[in-house]
């Protein structure tokens, strides 16, 4: 399967020295108070394992989440189940509803993840571009995606890598293209909070219809900063939840039973903080932009996620993978090359010299990375 560009990226940063702006993990944790909890929870012997489907106490917390943001009813008991992280609930979900020779339509760029669980699955992969520079959902290029062999639609919104959150219209378009089809829908919606200016994230769930179709993905790494506890969840109906569980049996059986009973205590009685986390990283967003458009590497906008995009052209490589290996010599900084999540990076309107930038680091960094960037020679 190849190693993926993350862990590639980040040895490159540690082997050089340079600042890592590829892969999107923050540099300072969560509240501290939730933290104490996790503490808390493994000196009371809270070590061994938890139910598979997670502990009543998240999955209630999980609940009262989607309630008091998008009034979503769920069963806790029977309708949502915690994961591994989001990766693993995405491989659960597809090694779960995708048979062999099933096809799955998926937004391109596309987290790394996807095609490589596709695969295990035996599925088919059929991408649907989003071109920049504004990487909006074509609707026309959704339908023609979709075949008589389609099982899934694999939606990401807030989408990495571009930092789109697709409008209503857009999620419009991809519930008419569902219900037309008879398709289940998976949505790795990991970023939900982490939007910004008016962009509002909208669950694909809320929309008429799609309740009852929809597997909805996420996870407390990003929204409160803990993305080493690696504790997500996937809701939605009874019956898909039971078919992600069926897989999800045979990967990790149960997950993180300290951290459990901690993102509740996140979740429950800290609402505010993933609020607080988006208002700040709008404000690293902007420091980052700056920085860049000044070190000639302008970025399209971002409207959520970590991640801002640049497109490389002008200075005459041949490819963003080019571009990255030589910018830790060049300019002592790591960034990620988006070509990697292209099924075809040379087709019109793709990412062949694209390349991701993550401002999800301390100021201070940010500051650093950008002279570093505006002192560098960058032209090949």
């Amino acid at each position: 399967m190849g190693t993926t560009i993350f862990a590639e990226m980040s040895a490159l940063a540690v082997r050089t020295g340079a600042i890592n702006l590829g892969q999107g993990f923050p540099d300072a944790d969560g509240p501290p108070e939730v933290v104490a909890a996790a503490v808390a929870a493994l000196r009371e012997g809270r070590n061994q394992y938890a139910p598979g489907i997670g502990i009543p106490a998240l999955r209630t917390a999980i609940a009262d989440h989607q309630r008091r943001h998008y009034g979503i009813d769920l069963d806790p008991d029977t309708q949502i189940a915690v994961t591994t992280g989001c990766t693993e609930a995405i491989a659960a979900a597809i090694l779960g509803l995708v048979d062999p020779g099933d096809e799955v339509v998926m937004l391109e760029p596309y987290y790394d993840s996807y095609p490589a669980m596709v695969a295990f699955a035996g599925g088919v992969r059929r991408p649907v571009t989003l071109r920049a520079p504004d990487f909006r959902l074509d609707p026309d290029a959704l339908r023609a995606a979709i075949t008589p062999r389609t099982r899934l639609i694999l939606l990401n919104s807030p989408h990495n890598p571009t930092g789109r959150v697709l409008d209503r219209d857009e999620l419009e378009a991809v519930a008419a293209a569902a219900l037309e089809h008879d398709l289940i829908v998976v949505t790795d919606e990991v970023y939900e909070h982490l939007t910004f200016d008016d962009h509002r994230h909208l669950p694909l769930a809320t929309l008429p219809g799609m309740a009852e179709r929809t597997l909805t993905l996420s996870s407390a790494g990003k929204s409160y900063s803990f993305t080493g506890w690696k504790v997500g969840w996937a809701s939605g109906p009874a019956d898909l939840v039971r078919a992600l569980m069926a897989a999800k049996q045979w990967l990790s059986y149960t997950s993180a039973a300290p951290l459990q009973p901690a993102v509740a205590v996140a979740l429950t009685e800290h609402g505010s903080f993933p609020t607080e986390l988006a208002a700040d990283l709008r404000q690293r967003r902007d420091l980052l932009a700056a920085g860049l458009t000044e070190a000639g590497l302008t970025p399209y906008g971002c409207q959520g996620t970590y991640f801002l995009t640049s497109d490389v052209s002008h200075l005459g490589w041949s490819s963003g993978m080019e571009f990255c290996a030589a910018l830790p010599e060049r300019a002592g900084v790591v960034a990620v090359p988006t070509e990697v999540f292209y099924d075809d990076p040379d087709a019109p309107g793709a990412g062949r010299q694209l390349v991701r930038w993550a401002f999800c680091k301390q100021p201070a960094v940010l500051d650093q990375a950008a002279e570093r960037l505006i002192a560098a020679d960058l032209v090949r």
